[in-house]
């Protein structure tokens, strides 16, 4: 009997049969997850793109249990090492078997299995394989051993079989029944899943006393009771589960296209510490009513970003594109383009004191963080312990239009309505704005007001183009470095603090509803938000409480073992001593751009200070507002040192130049004066409106 089957099957396996290659299988095999790569080719996250059958990634046998290789081999083809493709002794049995019709008996070996499971044509159909099919499938057997290596073939059929449902190969029946890598498989669950390929839709109970007298074959001692719960607990699982996912969003937007493998700029081990360190963070801010945060990290020279996290979990929403109030984190935009035009310098007073500004909704009264005024403060002191009043000011001597203009090229297309929209609250960040064109527009000023678009694929090098002036974003960076400047408001210890150097800005909107840290360092850029998604208010919570401290333990992980330095002054900067009269504040080294440097910063009083016309600014821009009524709209004009003169507009008197002049504003180009009892101009700007009032 033996010897004729084996007869039969050399005769009609003669003729050789053409199979792939392993190198073939292997580069035909599509994972079901199309897999998302960091910077340094480690995997990720993924995306599903095939959704009739879960497969993982091909997974190398050296990476595949001893328990499960030896359960295979003794479940499915126990003389695997010794035959040559087809057991003929099992071929013969299994052939005498069936045709005395006692009890059906397969005689397939795992090789013939891999000839069928690589070639379609070799496939069972709904009656079964035909004789022609189970000959030809011997003989590619037979062309498979004398090609391949038993561990190929292995190899190759663990990737390749099907366990259960939708789970196909090792890969994915190990995470999907048992949460766990091919290379964790115990005695038991590698019993479970050999048990299964016989048989992969059989009930739980049929599936445990299969793998229970598997695993008494292998080893006498397995214990039944916990391979019957095994396999209730595996299969019982709702769906495959997916590995842990480190970067969701960034797997949403780079797998779409189709590509089986994308490799980002992403750094694993940041992205993970990143995730991990909101995570903890928000834990402790829940009682604060904070649920939620976002963050990204973006390498300063290219505008790779190195780390995504979108949400704190359990959200949809992409925190690092979601339009939310700036906040404070536009202020120093605001003075750096104060100091471009040379209005004012970083020693120059500031006024914070009560200020109320007209508006067709009605005055608009800037408040501080405390509820409390300063007094006169320095440029340094104002910006870096984040004043609100002296902002708003500062914003009504460069132009709102000017302002929101130089937002824009910053990047921040998401301030996408006219100027007017947003008024003057826009100088504390009334507008909506991302948290990645805020960490790009911050990274502007870490590349000395060289701006350029980021990434999260690799690309070539790509040039930058200037949009801030590179003496005053020095000058900005270095005051948003100072902790001594940011002590008035935040303390001399705070979470802003590092042990290297770094500049930072925190902001928080109207009624608490966002909370941002955004800040840098020689070599990275970090923005924080955190808050609520449904614009709920959090509790108590200030710009060092809430993500400063994010920010920090994130900044500190990128520069573990990475030096940063304070950048070098460019050319065209100097240093002086200053102090004040009155003493505001104490004498100290300050930047100056050459030609504005003082020693010494005299404070007059009201009656003593040059005339000088403070609203509208030079080549100011205002645009009239379509929904105010004809007739109901002004605009006050406002100056300093102006005792004793007047207001002329376009050559017409208006009156005391000591008070100021609410104006009803005409489209055109203007010029405003203010004019001494001679009628010789002492002080002068021009401006335009635009737009015009319906009927």
């Amino acid at each position: 009997m033996r010897r004729l089957a084996a007869a039969l099957v050399l005769a009609l396996a003669a003729p050789a049969y053409a199979v792939p290659t392993p190198e073939q299988v292997r580069a035909a095999y599509r994972a079901s997850d199309a897999q998302l790569l960091d910077r340094h080719g480690v995997p990720i996250d993924s995306l599903r793109i095939d959704m009739a059958v879960r497969r993982a990634q091909w997974v190398g046998l050296a990476d595949i249990s001893p328990a499960m290789r030896l359960a295979l081999v003794r479940a499915e083809d126990r003389r695997f090492m010794q035959h040559d493709g087809v057991d003929v002794g099992a071929l013969g049995k299994a052939a005498w078997d069936n045709l005395l019709r006692t009890r059906a008996r397969g005689a397939s070996t795992i090789t013939m299995q891999l000839a069928a499971l690589v070639d379609e044509r070799l496939r069972a159909g709904a009656g079964g394989r035909s004789w022609g099919q189970k000959w030809d499938q011997a003989s590619a057997a037979r062309e498979l051993e004398a090609g391949w290596s038993k561990a190929q073939i292995m190899e190759a059929y663990l990737n390749l079989v099907p366990f259960r449902g939708e789970l196909q190969g090792i890969g994915a029946a190990s995470q999907g029944l048992f949460g766990k890598a091919p290379s964790g498989l115990n005695q038991a669950e590698s019993a479970i899943l050999a048990s299964l390929l016989r048989a992969p839709s059989a009930a739980p109970r049929m599936v445990a006393q299969r793998a229970c007298a598997l695993a008494r074959e292998i080893n006498p001692a397995a214990r039944c009771a916990g391979i019957e719960w095994d396999v209730a607990a595996a299969l019982s699982r709702p769906a495959a589960a997916a590995a842990p996912t480190q970067a969701p969003h960034v797997a949403q937007r780079l797998l779409k296209g189709g590509a089986r493998q994308v490799r980002s700029t992403l750094d694993a081990g940041i992205q993970r510490d990143a995730v991990d360190t909101l995570h903890a963070h928000l834990a402790a801010l829940r009682e604060r009513n904070v649920t939620q945060g976002a963050l990204v990290a973006i390498d300063n020279d290219s505008g790779e970003i190195v780390a995504y996290v979108a949400n704190g979990g359990a959200s949809e929403v992409d925190g690092v594109l979601a339009l939310r109030q700036a906040g404070s984190t536009l202020k120093p935009f605001l003075y750096q383009l104060a100091m471009e035009r040379g209005w004012i310098t970083a020693a120059s007073p500031q006024d914070d004191s009560p200020l109320e500004i007209a508006t067709a909704a009605g005055p608009y009264v800037p408040q501080n963080y405390d509820r409390q005024f300063k007094g006169w403060v320095s440029t340094r002191t104002s910006l870096a312990s984040s004043l609100n009043v002296p902002a708003v000011r500062m914003l009504q001597l460069t132009g709102l239009e000017r302002f929101h203009a130089r937002l824009r090229a910053l990047g921040m297309d998401s301030l996408s309505e006219p100027a007017a929209f947003y008024g003057y609250s826009l100088a504390l960040g009334s507008g909506d704005v991302s948290l990645l064109e805020l960490a790009n527009a911050y990274r502007t000023l870490a590349n000395g007001g060289l701006h350029g678009s980021v990434t999260l694929q690799p690309r070539a090098a790509q040039a930058k183009s200037r949009v801030l002036d590179a003496k005053t974003a020095f000058i900005v960076g270095d005051i948003l470095s100072d902790r001594a400047a940011r002590s008035l408001t935040f303390g001399l210890r705070n979470e802003l603090a590092t042990a290297f150097w770094s500049a930072v800005k925190t902001g928080t909107s109207k009624d608490m509803r966002d909370n941002w840290c955004v800040g840098y360092s020689e070599k990275y850029t970090v923005a924080v938000w955190v808050g609520n998604f449904d614009g709920s208010p959090m509790w108590d919570v200030s710009g060092v409480t809430g993500a400063a401290p994010v920010w920090r333990d994130v900044m500190e992980r990128l520069h573990r073992a990475l030096p940063s330095r304070a950048p070098a002054a460019p050319p065209g900067l100097v240093q002086q001593t200053v102090s004040y009269q009155p003493a505001l504040e104490a004498p100290r080294r300050e930047w100056f751009v050459r030609g504005t440097e003082s020693a010494q910063v005299t404070l007059l009083g009201t009656e003593k200070r040059r005339a000088a016309i403070l609203y509208p600014g030079p080549d100011g821009v205002i645009a009239l507002d379509p929904d105010i009524p004809a007739g109901r709209e002004r605009v006050v004009f406002r100056a300093q040192g102006a005792q004793g003169l007047s207001w002329r507009l376009d050559g017409v008197a208006l009156g005391a130049g000591a008070a100021s002049h609410a104006w009803q504003p005409v489209a055109g180009e203007h010029e405003l004066a203010l004019v001494d009892a001679g009628d010789k101009v002492v002080a002068a700007t021009r401006f335009s409106v635009r737009g015009s009032k319906a009927n």
